[in-house]
């Protein structure tokens, strides 16, 4: 694997991480995110960051396997371009469902 791509899996599961950090103290509640605004905001930050990686890493090898590369990169794309329209559904469907999982296949894209 090159280094520029494990340097970019390395900055994607330090996101991941960042964002489960934010909730290592107390339990992950909806109500609790959508009340707190710097949190939100760390956490879209975050997504962009993770996005952002996945684009350079398809960037540099398009065949490089990723599960849901794309979608990573619209949910980057749509906080960034749509920051007007942000769905809070959406970014804590990402944060509870979708960041384990890609927390796993990372770490062990890095092991290997």
């Amino acid at each position: 694997m090159k280094h520029k791509i494990k340097t970019w899996l390395y900055d994607i599961l330090q996101s991941i991480e960042e964002i489960e950090s934010y909730y290592a103290d107390k339990p992950k509640d909806f109500e609790d995110y959508l009340s707190d605004k710097k949190t939100q905001r760390a956490v879209e930050r975050n997504i962009e960051i993770i996005g952002e990686a996945v684009n350079r890493i398809l960037t540099e090898d398009s065949k490089f396997k990723l599960e849901n590369a794309h979608k990573i990169i619209g949910a980057r794309n749509r906080i960034i371009h749509g920051y007007d329209r942000i769905s809070h559904e959406v970014i804590w469907s990402i944060i509870i469902n979708h960041l384990p999982k890609l927390h796993k296949e990372v770490s062990q894209l890095i092991e290997n």
